[in-house]
């Protein structure tokens, strides 16, 4: 009997292809360039996506002092906190995040579009934001992607 046979590729650390990609946040909402991001972080862009695996690529943030947020946000939005003790929650405005650090707003957004447990935290690991143009990273050859022609 003449039949073809398909196998399922399931990919695991050793077999995966991992690159270092460059996103410039300039004038991207900031939704949008986080969504984007954690799909090259998390690998669902690659033919051969393992959901347990960390098959993603490292990504690198360039421009976060320039993202953007659509209408009110940068006043309305809460990032909460809890200290730990008894009426120990806090909150700040995405506004008071940015003017402290703008690199954190970035990476809080990306952080929690992945997943909640070891392999988002390993996942998150292969973020690098930088609030302007220059990054450290040169040595790794990062490729520059448009995550605008990204679907």
């Amino acid at each position: 009997m003449d039949t073809l046979s398909y196998k399922t590729v399931s990919a695991n650390k050793n077999t995966v292809n991992k690159q270092w990609l460059v996103v410039d946040a300039d004038g991207q909402s900031l939704g949008r360039l986080s969504s984007a991001v954690a799909k090259l972080l998390r690998g669902k862009h690659k033919p051969d996506f393992t959901p347990h695996v960390d098959c993603g690529d490292n990504v690198i943030v360039i421009n976060a002092a320039k993202v953007n947020l659509t209408g009110k946000k940068w006043d309305a939005k809460e990032y909460l906190r809890y200290t730990g003790y008894p009426g120990g929650q806090r909150s700040l405005k995405a506004q008071e995040i940015f003017d402290k650090n703008p690199e954190r707003l970035v990476e809080k957004s990306v952080k929690g579009m992945l997943p909640k447990n070891k392999l988002g935290s390993a996942l998150f690991r292969n973020l690098r934001v930088f609030t302007d143009a220059e990054h450290t990273l040169d040595a790794q050859k990062p490729k520059e992607i448009n995550i605008n022609e990204l679907v």
